[in-house]
């Protein structure tokens, strides 16, 4: 019997789409401005899951160099078709609406070919695609409508559809609107299914905070016309006491044992009022039925986290997938030297849009980070990062060491002086003290080894750097950052569970 874990993928993973191939099913999640781009995500069980690759990993195939915070990599979906992967997504604000393929799902992937619109001219204008194909081979482009710049951006035009000429990449129409949900603000995320002779249009609805949910239509057609199931929204956390809310923006799939499950995006908010996620936006996954009336059931997410991990990494092999940068690769700002991973300032500080900035997600919400920071060729340190407006560090300069949280313009610093620049940090996401009903979501406890003991600097208060604070579509990414000169990072170790 398949146990199904929740989160299925812990951290700022969102937007999740899966596609079953054989007795194997491969994951793709959003990245937004952070590259690599697009993790693919693989499993024979749908309990333990491999990353495996990403579809963005070469320069200019995603164009994040110069996005706005939350522009980028924006909710793909992934199909298999006659040996091919095909991965449809919007590069918000970058390049547009992208088409990906390999016969790979580890890579390499193509460059990403721009879906034109019916002039040719221009990117289809909207987000969160869906490539769907009926019977003959006609290939369905489904979007939702949002504009995303010129004069009428902002604008949104519901659920629309293009056949497609995928070979030149160019709609064969203009877009045609289908069904826009059961009244829900924002429709999004949409799927197209072929089931017993029906099409079905799923979507998500209520925006991606907590009034999203799941809806879902059927028709004879690709094209519709759609008729609404009469038990729309399928899921929703909204107005409950539920650990996982903003439940939402799903895809469905087969499961192992022939069930059907959706994979979907949630949240695990805390404090008095569960109003602060720290994580951002995780994958959960939770099983579906069918009905005899042939409408589909989708059961409310229930939480079972994994247990917790330990990672240790010790930069003499090659950095794994789970490393990741700010609109830009890895290597591009950090490289392996004797055993050590070494940064470049640039001059940028965190709260520059392209700071020199390695890290990897926040898994847990219990969470210990340390690292050995030397810093005798340079400033920088370890930070979390949620984006340049909101992020804690601890800066180690020749003569001191700073922790610093920065929250939409403020900054509060605690300086303690050192006697060398070579300093182990920690960096601890801890839950807060239980002293009545009012409390935060966790707290940041800022250290540093010195001198044999270990000095905390400061305590800061979680909610700062959550989902709901940033306003992010990202969650919270730990890493290591230099402002000038080198400086290098050793001995990096993470802890966490979810207790």
């Amino acid at each position: 019997m398949t146990t199904l874990y929740n989160p299925l993928l812990n951290g700022f993973h969102p937007d999740p789409s899966v596609v079953r191939v054989g007795d194997t099913w491969y994951l793709a999640t959003s990245t937004f401005e952070y590259l690599p781009g697009i993790p693919i995500h693989r499993s024979t069980d749908f309990e333990t899951w491999e990353l495996i690759g990403h579809v963005a990993t070469r320069p200019g195939q995603l164009g994040v160099e110069n996005v706005p915070t939350a522009g980028g990599a924006w909710a793909p979906t992934i199909r298999h078709r006659d040996g091919v992967f095909h991965l449809v997504i919007t590069d918000a604000m970058g390049r547009g609406m992208l088409h990906f393929t390999a016969t790979d799902a580890a890579g390499p992937w193509s460059d990403g070919e721009l879906i034109r619109s019916a002039g040719g001219s221009a990117s289809i204008d909207g987000i969160d695609p869906d490539i769907a194909w009926d019977e003959d081979g006609t290939v369905y482009i489904t979007f939702s409508g949002l504009i995303l710049g010129g004069p009428r951006m902002g604008e949104h035009l519901g659920i629309q559809q293009v056949r497609v000429d995928l070979q030149n990449h160019v709609a064969l129409e203009e877009p045609r609107s289908l069904w826009s949900g059961s009244t829900g603000a924002f429709p999004e995320a949409p799927h197209l299914y072929s089931r017993d002779g029906r099409w079905y249009l799923m979507i998500a609805e209520g925006g991606t905070e907590r009034g999203h949910g799941i809806s879902i239509a059927r028709g004879d057609g690709p094209e519709g016309p759609f008729e609404k199931a009469p038990h729309n929204p399928l899921v929703s956390a909204r107005s409950t006491v539920r650990p996982v809310q903003n439940t939402g923006h799903g895809d469905l799939v087969v499961g192992p044992a022939g069930d059907w499950l959706c994979v979907l995006l949630g949240v695990r908010p805390r404090s008095m009022t569960r109003a602060f996620s720290a994580l951002g936006r995780e994958s959960f996954v939770t099983p579906v039925r069918w009905r005899g009336d042939g409408w589909p059931e989708i059961d409310p997410v229930e939480l079972n986290p994994r247990p917790g991990t330990s990672v240790h990494v010790d930069f003499t092999s090659p950095l794994d997938g789970e490393w990741i940068a700010v609109r830009a690769l890895p290597e591009a700002v950090a490289e392996q030297r004797d055993g050590r991973l070494v940064l470049r300032g640039t001059g940028a500080t965190l709260s520059d849009p392209r700071p020199a900035f390695v890290g990897r997600r926040q898994e847990h919400l219990t969470n210990e980070t340390s690292a050995t920071v030397d810093a005798s060729a340079g400033v920088g340190g370890l930070a979390v990062r949620y984006d340049e407006n909101f992020h804690v560090e601890l800066e180690v300069s020749a003569d001191a060491v700073t922790a610093r949280a920065v929250a939409a313009g403020l900054v509060q610093e605690w300086r303690h002086p050192i006697s060398g620049p070579v300093l182990r940090l920690h960096i601890a996401s801890r839950p807060p003290e239980a002293t009545g009903l009012l409390r935060t979501s966790d707290v940041f406890h800022l250290s540093a080894t010195i001198d044999g003991d270990v000095v905390e600097l400061a305590r800061i208060d979680g909610r700062l750097l959550s989902a709901e604070t940033a306003e992010s579509f990202t969650g919270r990414v730990i890493g290591a950052y230099a402002v000038s000169g080198e400086i290098a990072v050793t001995d990096w170790t993470i802890d966490g569970d979810d207790e």
